[in-house]
Protein backbone atom coordinates (compact mmCIF):
# COMPACT_ATOMS: atom_id res chain seq x y z
CA UNK A 1 0.00 0.00 0.00
CA UNK A 2 1.12 3.43 -1.11
CA UNK A 3 0.20 5.83 1.98
CA UNK A 4 0.50 9.78 1.68
CA UNK A 5 1.26 11.52 4.87
CA UNK A 6 0.90 14.92 5.40
CA UNK A 7 2.20 17.18 8.41
CA UNK A 8 0.12 20.23 6.91
CA UNK A 9 0.95 23.88 7.75
CA UNK A 10 0.25 27.07 6.24
CA UNK A 11 3.74 28.23 5.53
CA UNK A 12 5.37 24.87 5.15
CA UNK A 13 3.23 21.73 4.25
CA UNK A 14 5.27 18.42 4.92
CA UNK A 15 4.75 15.40 2.47
CA UNK A 16 6.00 12.29 2.07
CA UNK A 17 4.96 9.04 0.34
CA UNK A 18 5.78 5.38 1.41
CA UNK A 19 5.34 2.12 0.48
CA UNK A 20 4.67 -0.48 2.84
CA UNK A 21 4.67 -3.92 2.59
CA UNK A 22 4.80 -7.43 4.50
CA UNK A 23 8.01 -6.65 6.54
CA UNK A 24 9.26 -3.31 5.59
CA UNK A 25 8.25 0.38 4.92
CA UNK A 26 10.08 2.85 2.30
CA UNK A 27 9.99 6.00 1.35
CA UNK A 28 9.17 6.85 -2.48
CA UNK A 29 9.55 10.77 -1.64
CA UNK A 30 9.21 13.24 0.42
CA UNK A 31 9.77 16.91 1.17
CA UNK A 32 7.96 20.00 1.37
CA UNK A 33 5.51 22.52 -0.28
CA UNK A 34 6.49 26.14 0.11
CA UNK A 35 3.74 28.49 -0.76
CA UNK A 36 5.23 31.67 -2.16
CA UNK A 37 2.07 34.12 -1.81
CA UNK A 38 1.47 36.20 0.10
CA UNK A 39 -1.81 36.27 0.56
CA UNK A 40 -3.31 33.08 2.52
CA UNK A 41 -5.96 32.49 -0.16
CA UNK A 42 -3.43 32.01 -2.25
CA UNK A 43 -1.44 30.11 -0.07
CA UNK A 44 -4.11 27.68 0.25
CA UNK A 45 -4.14 27.21 -3.58
CA UNK A 46 -0.80 26.39 -3.80
CA UNK A 47 -0.87 23.79 -0.95
CA UNK A 48 -3.47 22.61 -2.75
CA UNK A 49 -1.88 22.71 -6.07
CA UNK A 50 1.37 20.93 -4.28
CA UNK A 51 -0.59 18.17 -3.20
CA UNK A 52 -2.29 17.29 -6.40
CA UNK A 53 1.06 17.36 -8.23
CA UNK A 54 2.77 14.72 -5.00
CA UNK A 55 -0.47 12.75 -5.65
CA UNK A 56 -0.31 12.58 -9.57
CA UNK A 57 3.65 11.92 -9.42
CA UNK A 58 3.87 9.03 -6.23
CA UNK A 59 0.36 7.87 -6.53
CA UNK A 60 -0.27 7.00 -3.55
CA UNK A 61 -3.81 5.10 -2.68
CA UNK A 62 -4.92 7.21 0.81
CA UNK A 63 -4.04 9.84 3.00
CA UNK A 64 -3.07 9.99 6.64
CA UNK A 65 -2.63 13.34 8.02
CA UNK A 66 -2.38 15.11 11.38
CA UNK A 67 -5.58 16.57 12.91
CA UNK A 68 -5.63 19.68 14.27
CA UNK A 69 -4.35 20.37 17.96
CA UNK A 70 -5.53 22.93 20.32
CA UNK A 71 -3.38 26.14 19.83
CA UNK A 72 -2.93 28.77 22.43
CA UNK A 73 -3.19 31.44 19.27
CA UNK A 74 -6.72 30.91 17.91
CA UNK A 75 -5.76 32.38 14.91
CA UNK A 76 -3.09 30.18 13.88
CA UNK A 77 -5.01 27.25 14.89
CA UNK A 78 -7.73 28.39 12.02
CA UNK A 79 -5.08 28.65 9.81
CA UNK A 80 -3.76 25.13 10.53
CA UNK A 81 -7.15 23.70 9.98
CA UNK A 82 -7.47 25.25 6.61
CA UNK A 83 -4.21 24.48 5.37
CA UNK A 84 -5.49 20.54 6.23
CA UNK A 85 -8.68 21.33 4.52
CA UNK A 86 -6.66 22.41 1.55
CA UNK A 87 -4.76 19.55 2.18
CA UNK A 88 -7.53 16.86 2.19
CA UNK A 89 -9.38 18.32 -0.90
CA UNK A 90 -6.80 17.35 -3.19
CA UNK A 91 -6.67 14.01 -1.80
CA UNK A 92 -10.90 13.89 -1.46
CA UNK A 93 -10.19 14.83 -5.48
CA UNK A 94 -8.02 11.76 -6.33
CA UNK A 95 -10.58 9.80 -4.73
CA UNK A 96 -8.18 8.78 -1.42
CA UNK A 97 -9.15 7.70 2.00
CA UNK A 98 -8.71 9.77 4.58
CA UNK A 99 -7.45 9.05 8.28
CA UNK A 100 -6.65 11.01 10.61
CA UNK A 101 -4.19 10.78 13.64
CA UNK A 102 -3.31 13.17 16.34
CA UNK A 103 0.59 14.44 17.09
CA UNK A 104 0.20 12.06 20.74
CA UNK A 105 -0.79 9.04 18.37
CA UNK A 106 1.92 9.93 16.15
CA UNK A 107 4.56 10.01 18.00
CA UNK A 108 3.71 7.09 20.14
CA UNK A 109 3.48 4.98 16.92
CA UNK A 110 6.87 5.98 15.75
CA UNK A 111 9.26 6.83 18.56
CA UNK A 112 6.74 4.60 21.40
CA UNK A 113 6.88 8.11 23.52
CA UNK A 114 3.49 10.35 22.97
CA UNK A 115 5.51 13.34 23.85
CA UNK A 116 8.57 12.82 21.83
CA UNK A 117 10.36 15.87 20.80
CA UNK A 118 11.09 16.83 16.78
CA UNK A 119 14.44 15.66 16.80
CA UNK A 120 13.48 12.54 17.89
CA UNK A 121 10.65 12.10 15.55
CA UNK A 122 13.41 12.97 12.54
CA UNK A 123 16.10 10.18 13.78
CA UNK A 124 13.07 7.63 14.18
CA UNK A 125 11.89 8.20 10.87
CA UNK A 126 15.41 7.52 9.22
CA UNK A 127 16.09 4.63 11.24
CA UNK A 128 12.95 2.82 10.16
CA UNK A 129 12.59 3.75 6.46
CA UNK A 130 16.59 3.44 6.06
CA UNK A 131 17.34 7.36 4.95
CA UNK A 132 20.53 8.16 4.02
CA UNK A 133 20.27 11.51 6.27
CA UNK A 134 17.54 12.92 8.05
CA UNK A 135 14.68 14.02 7.03
CA UNK A 136 14.09 17.72 6.85
CA UNK A 137 11.50 18.55 10.21
CA UNK A 138 8.55 18.80 8.54
CA UNK A 139 9.04 16.16 6.01
CA UNK A 140 9.99 13.59 9.11
CA UNK A 141 6.84 14.87 10.76
CA UNK A 142 5.01 13.89 7.25
CA UNK A 143 6.75 10.42 7.39
CA UNK A 144 5.59 10.16 10.80
CA UNK A 145 1.82 10.66 10.37
CA UNK A 146 2.50 7.77 7.33
CA UNK A 147 4.13 5.30 9.27
CA UNK A 148 1.49 5.70 11.98
CA UNK A 149 -1.18 4.61 9.15
CA UNK A 150 0.75 1.74 8.16
CA UNK A 151 1.66 0.55 11.45
CA UNK A 152 -2.40 1.04 12.82
CA UNK A 153 -3.43 -0.37 9.33
CA UNK A 154 -1.37 -3.38 10.13
CA UNK A 155 -2.55 -3.74 13.61
CA UNK A 156 -6.06 -3.59 12.67
CA UNK A 157 -5.57 -6.47 10.04
CA UNK A 158 -4.24 -8.80 12.32
CA UNK A 159 -6.97 -7.79 14.64
CA UNK A 160 -9.71 -8.76 11.92
CA UNK A 161 -9.40 -12.63 11.56
CA UNK A 162 -9.35 -13.24 15.40
CA UNK A 163 -13.04 -11.09 15.75
CA UNK A 164 -14.01 -12.74 12.99
CA UNK A 165 -13.35 -16.52 14.37
CA UNK A 166 -14.90 -15.61 17.89
CA UNK A 167 -17.19 -13.91 16.74
CA UNK A 168 -16.03 -10.45 17.86
CA UNK A 169 -16.73 -11.68 21.90
CA UNK A 170 -14.14 -11.95 24.57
Amino acid sequence: MRILGIDPGSRLTGFAVIETGSRQSRSLGHGVVRPRAKAFPERLGEIFAGIEEVIAELAPEVLAIESVFVARNAQSAIKLGQARGAAICAATRAGLPVHEYTPRAIKLAVVGVGGAGKEQVQHMTQQILSLGEPASSDAADALAVALCHAHTDASQARLQPAAAIGGGRT
